[in-house]
């Protein structure tokens, strides 16, 4: 029986929306210097401020985070910009978040990570254009080559919700954070909000019902910081406004998030430091891999990839 003296969730959902450049992928430095272990599919290939963050604060974390990047290749043609291709933004994504595993790493499900573990979509909107193009890709055409513009539309924001509604599954028990950007819309009811940029406008303000933490990034007076209070263009949430009821800086405010919401500092796993990965790594290789058997009876050495140094 589920009832409210045994129902203390410790696993965060969170969606994080703000303008380009306003601090939201380097502000997971936090996180990474309170010890958790970042696993980001990076959609829109901006990390770089992060692994300075890192190095400049915790140098010793820097292998807490693993990484995939993930793009479509596109080309020139006479009718414009095309993919190279069949489009696997889209469907590498899904593949990623049953089983983190390509070329020679192999971190399993993340549904069963330990909870120390954080899965980062680094951005939906990437990942929404990726949905577009596959189902653009898959979609039946005519004698003339049109395709229902309509249908594409309509597929791809139904397996974009369905994957945010996986996302929240009791079932995906794993922290998760989906970096979203924000596009103002008007309702029907004649008022302008904020909502999470999607595939087309019917999926945006649909995107927030499945997350029950919401924040905002946001500059004010020249400073940025986290919203977490709802105002007349955008309404906010999170699990425990007892004691989030008030702006955080964002250059440590996603650690006092989650430690609010979790009401405990994740497991210290053991892990190698950036000296330390750096001796295993080599100074004249391109290997981003470490491998870390904290004793003598682990069977599978555990794999982590560290973040590429840029050239």
């Amino acid at each position: 029986m589920s009832t409210f003296s045994n129902h203390q969730p410790n696993i965060v959902k969170l969606l994080l929306l703000g303008d380009s450049k306003s601090g939201k992928t380097s502000s997971l430095v936090s996180l990474v210097e309170a010890g958790y272990h970042l696993r980001i599919l990076d959609l829109d290939h901006l990390l770089y401020v992060l692994e300075g963050q890192i190095l400049k604060r915790c140098p010793d974390n820097i292998a807490n985070v693993e990484f995939r990047s993930l793009s479509d290749k596109y080309k020139p043609s006479p009718t414009g910009m095309v993919i190279d291709g069949k489009p696997k933004v889209w469907i590498d994504t899904l593949k990623m978040c049953d089983n983190w595993k390509y070329d020679d790493i192999d971190l399993g499900p993340p549904a069963d990570w330990p909870d120390d573990c954080i899965l980062v979509i680094d951005s939906l909107s990437r990942l929404c254009d990726g949905a577009y193009d596959f189902h653009e890709a898959i979609m039946p055409k005519g004698k003339s080559g049109d395709f229902d513009g309509r249908a594409v539309y309509g597929n791809a924001q139904g397996d974009v919700e369905r994957f945010l509604a996986l996302l929240n599954s009791p079932t995906f028990n794993v922290n998760v954070i989906v970096i979203c950007h924000g596009i103002y819309q008007d309702n029907p009811d004649g008022t302008r909000k904020i909502y999470p940029q999607g595939v087309g406008q019917k999926l945006s303000p649909k995107i927030p019902q499945y997350f029950p933490n919401y924040i905002r990034y946001i500059n004010k007076n020249d400073k940025r910081e986290i919203q977490l209070v709802s105002d007349r263009m955008i309404d906010l949430a999170n699990t425990r406004p007892d004691q989030l009821n008030k702006n955080l800086p964002t250059d440590t405010g996603l650690a006092t998030i989650f430690s609010a919401l979790r009401g405990q500092p994740p497991k210290q796993l053991a892990s190698p430091s950036y000296q330390e990965a750096l001796a295993v790594r080599g100074t004249d290789t391109d290997t981003d891999t470490v491998t870390d058997t904290p004793n003598a009876s682990t069977t599978k050495p555990q794999t982590i990839t560290l973040v590429r140094k840029p050239k």
